[in-house]
Formats: structure tokens, C-alpha cells, sequence
């Protein structure tokens, strides 16, 4: 097995013979001596951990008054730049790499991991040991700026543990991070866990040596182009094993972080002794619950707590620092993991409570959770957590892996918990609706049944288990109806009261749709698909109540009373408008077979991606709202440009012709699907396919060419996916006949296919 830590070492050691040449020969070429002059590794290179393409950083320092400084640095660096070596290099007096250090606190890091390399060592002793006192000296001062940086950093990159495209290096929890905490520990005020950072930053330094192995450059971002080959040299299966094993880490070293920029935060805000006041008999322990108590931030257990006889101790001490947003103690994270008792099946009723309470406390779960995952306590409670701990997702549209996604959606169902009447239905359905995509099949099918086995065991009533696992059932259906069904088809809402059965169960899966989507990111929580997961919510509403699906809330795309706005002169207008941060495009023309196709091929030439698109017939004009991408259009470019593709196409199909050819071809295949349950008056297709420019100007140009009708159409662009639904009918406005309907989705089909 190869052992890469031993060939970073080797790197080192041959960089080292290479330098303590050149430096040899360069004294005796200009006659100076060795003595007051040595050069220094600093940085990786200082801590023997060169990749196969990693800089080399070295510094050449020397006395006050060496003779031919320049002309002795000149000599060394030359042949390495010939050589092609990578090289960051600096020449300094001890005084002056002291003065570089206080100045900017990466410079400090790198010289923290000074070594000596050739020349003078007793110089470079006391270049080290001037560093590590003015560190040690200062850095109660100078940590509150380098936890800044980390922050900053973290914003700008992003955690290593949720990129999907991680950068070992410079995301938070990765190698810039190991370094940090290398030089906490060097101030002596903090320690950390030194074996669990240690095997972390191995990890990831030996995952870097095989991605520069195969990207053949200095690289520290793990790209999908190379990761699948980066995990076969690892020995690894594909690069769902190495993103795992990446996320794994990276989520170790920011867990570490994180407690230790507590622990910074708490020593440096914290007076010094000769201003504390002296308390006599004054309480270090504050009691917060039962057996539960805060000591210098942290949540700790008091000393009569005894967690081997308290079951839910572990989960009262979780609330508790959730609700106050503090962090709960590693060595109590640990303590819990190991000496707690088993909580008995089904769980106690105030276990329940506290599990929800925890889920519910908003943004404080994540590091709590994260504490005590990173201890192994919350195998213990979910063993089912196991199976999505470090998944990475599997679409773009998702931000997270699938477990950070999971506790994201109960944060965010934590703000609609006055919304409904069974808030803890609602918490425990949320962090429980995507344990289904450890398991093969449909993630929703296989989730309930995970979802009903976790409330039984959580002690929810028979009733109380059936509805979560159908709101985990049923989590991607709302979304999935308002975006690609006709919402003014009464089947439309009749499928949705069918499914949901009552009013409560309807608002706890309206909840959790938000919630869900909000969680994935901007993608799958648009605008428009929030205000249509609404709508639909309303009219299904309605129904079960009595009062049917009644009217619109707010405006449709285009308000009928208004259209003569749209319209203007003759009988195709356009115009342009913003919503609610959506850039919308709303085009009225003349109703008749093929216009929409041209609309949407203008769209398409005008570089304006189609985000999603209402379409609807309105007193003999097609009208159409369109929430697009991109810089404001000018309508009056847009309506001339329409009204000359409406007199002749041939120009608007050369443009697109040019842009389509130039487009990347899948290799997955589109599917077109006829939905014959979907309505009774008109026949529904939906069409899933890889976005591309003019693709919804292709799938209605082959429906107009086979003379169907497009009554109204739900156009959803999600990440790099679409799924379009069109109901169509004859010219007599009646649903397709059988044959007709097969014939336009086979159009459909061979115009999509390259």
C-alpha cells in the first residue's frame, strides 16, 4: 500500500538536498560564508508535506550586514526558476520576518511551521523561537482578527462538508482550517483533539496528492471531472464513496473549529484577573434545567447528573442549548455517546416533547446536532441517520448533503410551527422526509416507510405515525402538481384532496413543501413556485372546507380587465415587468396553432433562459407570462422581433439551428409522457429533458406540426432539468383521440432526439 505520507516526506528531503547545494555553492561562487545566513522551510514545505505539484515556500534570512545578500539569494533562486520549480521565496533579516509576521496573521501561520533547511541553524533557532514567543505573547490579541478571516473565508469558499465541488484547501474544514488549529494549539490557550485533527488532515492531504496525481497541476478543488478517477487511485469505489469520506472529514475539522473559537471567543471576551470582581461563594455553575447547567458558554451537566440512569437526560441538555443557542460541551457529547442509557421503545412522553423541542428551536440545532453526531449519540437515539450522514446530493438544485439538508429543512420548519395544529408531526416528518435516499427506489416510497418506523419508535400514536409517513410520502407532490398541472382543471385539485383528506394534513404538507424548498436552496424556492404551491394549497383548501376551489387570490399571470395594456396597437403586444425579484415577460398574440412555439423561439434568440411560463387563451388571444433569466429585455425589441417571426420563421429557425448546434448533447435521453389520469378535458403531456437554448421552442413547434392545440402550459426549469406539462386539445377544443395523442408525443420524442 502506498504510503503518501512518506513520499510528501521524500519530496522534502530531495528539495532540501537541492537547497542545501545551491546555498553551498552559492557562498563559495561569491566567497561569503555560511555562517549568519540560512535558508528556512516554511508553510507545507516547513512541515514536510510537499504534493506532487506543491509550491516551494522558503525564505532566506541572514544578519544585519551580510555581505551580497541579493547576489547570494540571486544565485539560489535562478536554478530552481529554470528548472521550472515552483517557488514562493522571500529574503529577510530575523527582525524584519518578525515585523511581516505581527503584520499580516497568514504570514504568522506559515512562520509557526519554520524549519531549517541549510546554512546557519542556530539562526533559524532563533528565527523560531522569536516567532513562537511574540505568537504565544500576542495571540490573545490577535485571535479575534484570524477568526474573522476564517469566517470570511468560510462565507467566500463555503464548508468543505456540503461543496459539491469541495476545495481541500481553502473551505471551511479543510487544510487552511488544520493549520489554524495547529497554531491554536501553539498560543497554549486552547487545546484541541489532537489524534482526531491529525488523522482528518492526513486524510485530506493524501486525497490532494492523488488529485494532482491525476489532474497533472497544482489543484486543491476536487472537481466531478476528475473525482471518479481521484477515488479508483484511492482505492476507493466511485466518488459518492470519496465525497462521503471528504464530507466526513471536512465536518470533523469545522466540528473541532468550532469548539475552539467558542473557547477562543470565551478566553479573550473574558477580563483580566486583577479586574474580576471576587464573588465570594458566587455560583461557576448556572442551573439552566434538570441536571443541566452553562459554565463559560458551554452547556454541561451538572455534577448529581448521572446519564446512565436518566435516559433523557442527553436529549434535555440538546434543548436546552439549541433554545439558548449555546454549545453543548464535547466531553457531555461524549459522556452521552458512551454511559447513556437506552432510551426504552417506544419512547416516553417526555422524550417525544424534548425531540421536538430540539427540532424546533430554529437555528441552534445545527451545532448542537452536529456535537452530538460527531460523538455518536445521535446513532444511538436514529440508528436510520447512519444511511445519510455524509450523502452527497444528488442533484443540483440541492445545496447540502442529504443530512445537513434534512436539519436546514427543520430550521426552516421551525418558523412555520404556529402555522398548524401538530407542529411536532410537522418537525419530525422534516427531519425524517429524505431518509428514503439511502435506500434504492423511489425516495419518497421507501422514506415512509423509514419515517413511520422512527415515530413508532419516537411512541406517536397509530393515527399520528399515519400521517407522517404520508407527508413523507407525498413531501415532493405539491410542488410537483402547481408546477406541471393546470390548476383550473378540476381534477387538478380533486388529486390533491384525494391524497391529503383533510384540512390539518393539508397544512402540515404545505409546511413542509416550504419548508423542503427552502432548505434545497434558490432553485427549488423560487418565487413562482412558492406562490403556485400556494395557490393550489388555497383552491385544494377551499374544497375541503365546502366552499370549492374558487377563484384566483392574487392576479393571474395577466389580469383579464387589463389585457388591453399588453396588447396595444393591433393584436400582439408585449411587455415587461418585475414581481416579487422574478423577470417576467408577458406576450399576448394572435390564438392560433404554432404562435407559441415562435414566441418562445424569440425568447430563446433574445438569450433570455426560460425559468418557467404560464400559457393560457384568453378571448381569442394567446396569452403568456414568462419568468425568465437574464438582462431586462427591451419589449419593443422583443414585439418587433415577434411580429416578424409570426409573418415568416425561416430567419428566428436559422438562429436557433446555430445556437442548438453548438449546445452539449446528454447522454441521458428526454422522456415524453402521456398522463391520461391528469384531466378529463384536455390530454396531458409532460415532457422531462436537459435544459438547453430553444428546447421549449422544439417541444411546441412539434406539437403545432402535428395541428393539436396547446390549451395551457406549465414550463418548470429545475437546475439543469426541465419538466413541461401541456394540455392539448382538437380543434373543437375535446382531448386528443388515442392515436392523435400518440402521434404527438412520438413528434415530440424524435424532435428531441439527437
Amino acid at each position: 500500500m502506498v504510503d503518501r505520507a512518506e513520499q510528501r516526506r521524500a519530496r522534502a528531503e530531495e528539495a532540501d538536498a537541492l537547497l542545501h547545494l545551491l546555498l553551498s555553492q552559492a557562498c563559495d561562487a561569491l566567497g561569503v560564508p555560511t555562517e549568519g545566513v540560512a535558508l528556512v522551510a516554511v508553510g507545507g514545505y516547513g512541515r514536510e508535506e510537499l504534493s506532487p505539484y506543491s509550491d516551494l515556500d522558503v525564505m532566506l534570512v541572514h544578519v544585519e550586514g551580510y555581505p551580497r545578500v541579493d547576489e547570494l539569494a540571486a544565485k539560489i533562486w535562478y536554478p530552481l526558476w529554470d528548472s521550472r520549480t515552483r517557488l514562493d521565496h522571500s529574503v529577510r533579516t530575523v527582525a524584519e520576518a518578525q515585523q511581516q509576521a505581527a503584520d499580516d496573521v497568514r504570514v504568522a501561520l506559515g512562520l509557526l511551521d519554520a524549519r531549517h533547511v541549510a546554512g546557519d541553524s542556530l539562526l533559524t533557532l532563533q528565527l523560531r523561537s522569536v516567532l513562537m514567543a511574540d505568537w504565544r505573547r500576542t495571540a490573545k490579541t490577535r485571535l479575534p482578527a484570524l477568526a474573522q478571516a476564517c469566517r470570511d473565508r468560510a462565507n467566500t469558499v463555503g464548508e468543505l462538508a456540503h461543496l459539491a465541488e469541495p476545495d481541500l484547501k481553502e473551505a471551511y474544514g479543510g487544510l487552511r482550517d488544520a493549520v489554524v488549529l495547529r497554531a491554536l494549539v501553539a498560543s497554549w490557550l486552547v487545546d484541541v483533539p489532537h489524534p482526531v485533527v491529525e488523522r482528518a488532515r492526513l486524510d485530506l492531504l493524501n486525497i490532494r496528492d492523488e488529485l494532482h496525481t491525476v489532474a497533472g497541476r497544482a489543484t486543491d478543488r476536487l472537481v466531478a471531472d476528475v473525482a471518479g478517477e481521484v477515488a479508483t487511485g484511492l482505492g476507493m469505489a466511485d466518488r459518492d464513496e470519496l465525497l462521503r469520506h471528504v464530507y466526513s472529514t471536512g465536518r470533523t475539522l469545522a466540528h473541532v473549529c468550532d469548539v475552539s473559537w467558542r473557547r477562543v471567543e470565551s478566553l479573550v471576551s473574558r477580563p483580566p484577573r486583577s479586574r474580576r470582581r471576587h464573588r465570594s461563594g458566587g455560583p461557576l455553575l448556572l442551573a439552566l434545567d434538570e441536571g443541566v447547567g452553562q459554565h463559560e458558554g458551554e452547556v454541561v451537566l451538572m455534577p448529581d447528573a448521572r446519564p446512565e440512569r436518566d435516559a433523557v437526560l442527553g436529549l434535555r441538555a440538546a434543548a436546552v442549548a439549541a433554545d439558548r443557542e449555546l454549545v453543548l460541551s464535547p466531553a457531555v457529547c461524549s459522556r452521552l455517546a458512551n454511559d447513556a442509557a437506552a432510551l426504552p421503545e417506544p419512547w416516553p412522553g417526555e422524550a417525544r416533547r424534548l425531540i421536538c423541542a430540539l427540532l424546533g428551536a430554529g437555528p441552534g440545532l445545527l451545532e448542537v446536532w452536529e456535537a452530538l453526531d460527531q460523538a455518536g449519540y445521535i446513532s444511538r437515539l436514529m440508528p436510520e441517520w447512519d444511511t445519510v450522514r455524509f450523502r452527497p446530493p444528488q442533484s443540483a438544485v440541492h445545496r447540502y448533503t442529504v443530512d445537513r439538508h434534512l436539519l436546514e429543512t427543520c430550521v426552516e420548519a421551525s418558523k412555520m410551527v404556529r402555522d398548524v395544529r401538530r407542529p411536532d408531526l410537522l418537525l419530525v416528518a422534516a427531519l425524517a422526509h429524505d431518509l428514503g435516499k439511502a435506500v434504492e427506489g423511489d425516495h419518497s416510497v421507501t422514506g415512509a416507510v423509514i419515517a413511520a418506523k422512527v415515530a413508532r419508535r419516537l411512541g406517536f400514536a397509530s393515527a399520528d405515525v399515519d400521517t407522517i409517513a404520508l407527508l413523507v410520502r407525498q413531501h415532493l407532490m405539491l410542488g410537483q402538481v402547481a408546477t406541471r398541472r393546470d390548476l383550473d382543471d378540476p381534477m387538478t385539485v380533486e388529486l390533491v384532496t384525494g391524497i391529503v383528506g383533510e384540512t390539518d394534513t393539508l397544512d402540515l404538507l404545505e409546511a413542509l413543501t416550504y419548508a423542503d424548498a427552502r432548505a434545497a436552496g434558490p432553485a427549488a424556492s423560487s418565487p413562482w413556485r412558492m406562490r403556485l404551491v400556494g395557490e393550489l394549497s388555497r383552491r385544494v383548501r377551499g374544497e375541503l372546507s365546502g366552499g370549492g376551489a374558487g377563484l384566483w387570490t392574487e392576479a393571474p399571470p395577466i389580469p383579464v380587465p387589463q389585457l388591453h395594456q399588453v396588447v396595444g396597437v393591433g393584436r400582439l403586444g408585449v411587455t415587461v415587468t418585475e414581481h416579487l425579484g422574478d423577470l417576467r415577460v408577458n406576450v399576448a398574440v394572435p390564438d392560433q396553432v404554432g404562435t407559441l412555439s415562435t414566441v418562445a423561439g424569440v425568447l430563446a434568440v433574445e438569450r433570455l433562459a426560460v425559468r418557467s411560463a404560464v400559457i393560457t387563451s384568453v378571448e381569442g388571444l394567446g396569452i403568456s407570462q414568462w419568468s425568465v433569466a437574464g438582462s431586462p429585455p427591451d419589449p419593443v425589441r422583443l414585439r418587433d422581433r415577434l411580429a416578424v417571426a409570426l409573418r415568416d420563421d425561416s430567419d428566428l429557425v436559422r438562429r436557433l439551428a446555430a445556437r442548438d448546434s453548438s449546445a452539449v448533447k446528454q447522454k441521458v435521453a428526454s422522456r415524453v409522457d402521456l398522463l391520461p389520469d391528469a384531466s378529463e378535458t384536455a390530454t396531458v403531456l409532460q415532457v422531462r429533458a436537459h435544459d438547453r437554448p430553444g428546447l421549449l421552442y422544439d417541444v411546441t413547434a412539434a406539437i403545432a406540426s402535428t395541428g393539436a392545440d396547446i390549451r395551457s402550459a406549465h414550463v418548470s426549469t429545475l437546475g439543469a432539468e426541465c419538466v413541461d406539462v401541456f394540455y392539448l386539445t382538437d380543434s373543437d377544443g375535446s382531448p386528443l383521440e388515442d392515436e392523435d395523442a400518440l402521434t404527438t408525443a412520438k413528434s415530440v420524442l424524435d424532435r428531441l432526439t439527437f
